[in-house]
């Protein structure tokens, strides 16, 4: 059985993802939990440090689940296709919601702020190690800033997560949109040297 903490953490979790920001306290999350709401302030002194605690708890929860198909990627279209997965699974799991959730009350909460960059962090650790590995024989490798381009590619899916609720074929459209850029990189790949060349004879004048 989960010790409390962990039943708080879990329960933390819960109710962002049925409540909203607005909805969490320490009676909403201790009634969820099945305890008493001391317990909250006893383990973690606040609320706000709960949450910032769930934030990292869930993400390294939801990551092991997806740890292997990141390693396993090879190229982009095979992690656009992780990605659209990810999305569905994680959109109907409610986690992205809740993360979500976590980051527009960081705007007004300075506890939520660091841990919840740092439970988004970790999904950007395992987005940035693929396109390091997919982009490393790519004409654009010298070109792209990985940590950078896998921060975008994490902020994206977060806002597709809150753009999707208000516009389904919208989200969808953004998506094709990506894979489209990944199918071109492809291309990219599949050319010949001398096209290569020249890919990278202009992108290194666009950089000079």
């Amino acid at each position: 059985m989960p010790d409390t903490r962990t039943k708080l953490l879990d329960a933390a979790l819960e109710t962002l993802k049925k409540q909203g920001i607005a909805g969490v306290s320490a009676r909403t999350i201790a009634a969820a939990a099945g305890v008493n709401q001391a317990l909250v302030f006893y383990h973690f002194g606040s609320v706000g440090q709960l949450l910032a605690a769930a934030c990292e708890h869930g993400s390294q929860q939801r990551i092991a689940l997806y740890r292997a198909r990141f390693a396993a990627v090879t190229s982009l279209r095979e992690l656009l296709d992780l990605g659209r997965a990810l999305h569905a699974e994680e959109r109907a799991e409610g986690s992205v919601a809740a993360l979500a959730q976590l980051l527009a009350g960081s705007q007004t909460d300075a506890e939520l702020g660091p841990a919840t960059t740092a439970g988004l962090n970790l999904w950007i650790g395992e987005v940035e190690q693929a396109l390091g590995r997919v982009l490393a024989r790519s004409p654009l490798a010298e070109f792209v800033d990985v940590p950078g381009l896998a921060k975008a590619v994490a902020a994206a899916f977060v806002g597709l997560e809150l753009y999707e609720g208000v516009d389904a074929e919208g989200a969808t459209q953004a998506l094709n949109a990506l894979e489209e850029l990944a199918v071109l990189v492809t291309a990219m790949e599949d050319m010949g040297p001398l096209v290569r060349r020249a890919v990278r004879t202009r992108l290194r004048r666009r950089h000079s």
